[in-house]
């Protein structure tokens, strides 16, 4: 896993995103799917301009069904943003760094 993205899991999901003192970038992704390999490097790259105030994880959804399950993911990459234990926003797919950033922006 990249610095500063964090791999969680069902079992580590609530203390690592819903407990988090600061916004969470959760990043629902496989290994087989193309689409998540495309968008890693950009959630990265993110994470080394913003982790100072967001933290950034990844949720692999073959090993950890629960918590995509928990929160209706269909289609991945899925991109949810938590504060306070909240979702706040949502992107599906592979879209624009600028669509991520705007998400970011708009809670900081």
């Amino acid at each position: 896993m990249a610095e500063g993205v964090l791999e969680i899991d069902d079992i580590t999901f609530d203390t690592e995103v819903m407990e988090s003192d600061k916004p969470v970038l959760i990043d629902f992704w496989a290994p087989w799917c193309g689409p998540c390999r495309a968008i890693s490097p950009l959630v990265e790259d993110l994470a080394g301009e913003f982790g100072d105030k967001i933290k950034f994880v990844k949720c692999n959804v073959d090993d950890n069904p629960i918590t995509p399950g928990k929160f209706g993911i269909r289609s991945i990459p899925t991109l949810m943003l938590f504060k306070d234990g909240n979702v706040v926003d949502q992107v599906i797919g592979i879209v624009a760094r600028s669509k991520i950033e705007g998400m970011i922006n708009k809670i900081l």
